[in-house]
């Protein structure tokens, strides 16, 4: 298909749909814990693997399917997503226990990534001119972030009148619909070098970021000191050591190790899962505490979310615009301030405390992840030549799962997470101090590319 044929408004839509089922999945489903617990019967560490099956996947394999994509044909992996989200999806619920309903989780996932990353690359495909693809991008990353925070209330919706499995459920005919129109009106395309497959890498990665969450999910129960825990903290660490190693040998190695040498660039990324380290925690927490100690239903307590949904749609233009004009500082120290203000604010929350304290803690949240992401990917993209601003962009992706996959494993093991969020808010304010300078963006640059 020639470009002057293609509809790319309709390219955008169909990509956006199928982001906002993959992100939506995220948050959705911490709706329906509760509902899920009780039906399946599930302990704590089940109910954070439901939802860390789920974005570990999604972190540990974002690299290798937009590479994988380029290689093959974009169209080709983004049908494929399509199919194996929806048949995820649909086994998520008919799953019979837990342990079915984690590894179909896990399935969805593998989808997902196929999803996320791709359509991103469709859509900068199909708006060759750079001004329409800065408002195309914009666009689809405003679809991200709403489905994020609007997972909850649509989740409590479907909860409510349906049963928990209707949140899976749901998504079937969506991804039937996806499929036909790609099918129909998304163009091919594939990248004119793509880089090559480093399975290698990719187990290494895969085992780091498995093996650090199995152990914060498994001290709870074990403690930090069992021999299992200290067992998978040993083999993260020696995965760590093994990519370190192994990957700058490579001439297209998974991870770009040397982009790290920039400052901007590596803050960039800690900023990232910081910010949804702390922002997973949230809703894992709050969604439980609204229904378990609150005894409010599913809809109500996503409606309670509804100031963080409202907040996002009005604060993520306004900081987009003042990131170009100003730079990513201020919005970030205001991102910092507000999670740890949030934090501090929540760790006092109880089962007498006022809704309308509850539903302040909810718009300091609602400040910090309207005004965190385009900060973050602009100093991300700030110490980085254009010949790897894909890659890059590909690992800030992988920052912000890492980040929920911790979050989610952390507020079932740590006791008063609410200090936590405080903590990784005071973090968040300190490296976005630290790494927005000009001349260390520039810096960054110089060292990437020698």
């Amino acid at each position: 298909m020639n470009a002057p044929t293609v509809n790319r408004g309709l390219v955008l839509a169909i990509c956006c749909v199928s982001i906002v089922v993959v992100v939506m999945d995220i948050s959705v489903v911490n709706v329906a814990l509760p509902s899920i617990r009780r039906d399946l019967h599930a302990s704590l560490a089940g109910q954070q693997w439901t939802i860390d099956a789920y974005t570990l996947v999604l972190a540990g394999f974002l690299v290798l399917a937009g590479s994988t994509a380029d290689r093959v044909g974009r169209k080709r992996v983004f049908l494929t997503g399509l199919a194996v989200f929806g048949a995820g999806s649909l086994l998520c619920g008919l799953a019979p226990g837990i342990g079915w309903l984690i590894a179909a989780r896990a399935l969805q996932a593998a989808g997902g990534t196929m999803l996320n990353p791709v359509a991103m690359a469709i859509v900068a495909t199909a708006y060759p001119v750079p001004a329409e693809r800065a408002r195309a991008i914009g666009v689809f990353g405003a679809m991200s972030g709403l489905a994020l925070v609007l997972g909850p209330i649509l989740g409590g919706l479907l909860v409510d009148g349906f049963g928990w499995r209707a949140v899976f459920w749901v998504n079937v005919p969506i991804v039937v619909a996806a499929i036909v129109a790609t099918a129909r009106f998304v163009p091919e395309s594939r990248a004119a070098r793509a880089r090559r497959f480093d399975p290698v890498g990719q187990v290494l990665v895969v085992l780091v970021l498995g093996s650090v969450v199995a152990a914060i999910i498994g001290s709870r129960g074990l403690g930090w000191s069992s021999p299992v825990v200290l067992g998978l903290l040993v083999v993260a660490a020696l995965g760590v050591a093994g990519i370190v190693v192994y990957e700058p040998r490579r001439a297209d190695p998974l991870l770009e190790l040397r982009l790290f040498r920039s400052v901007p660039f590596s803050a960039a990324i800690v900023m990232a899962v910081f910010a949804l380290c702390g922002f997973g925690a949230f809703l894992f927490v709050t969604t439980q505490y609204l229904q378990d100690v609150r005894g409010l239903s599913a809809l109500d307590a996503g409606l309670c979310l509804l100031p963080v949904g409202a907040l996002v749609l009005v604060l993520s233009p306004v900081t987009g615009r003042l990131v170009g004009t100003r730079g990513p500082r201020l919005p970030l120290v205001v991102a910092g301030s507000a999670l740890t203000l949030g934090g501090v604010a929540s760790a006092w929350l109880g089962p007498a405390t006022p809704l309308v304290a509850v539903l302040a803690v909810s718009l300091l949240f609602g400040v910090f992840l309207g005004t965190v992401n385009p900060p973050i990917t602009t100093t991300a993209m700030a110490g980085m030549p254009g010949s790897m601003a894909g890659v890059a962009a590909g690992l800030a992706s992988t920052g912000w799962q890492t980040g929920t996959t911790l979050g989610v494993a952390i507020a079932g093991a740590v006791p008063g997470v609410g200090w936590v969020e405080a903590g990784l808010g005071a973090g968040l304010v300190v490296l976005a101090l630290v790494s927005t300078d000009v001349k260390r963006a520039r810096a960054g640059v110089t060292q990437v590319t020698q």
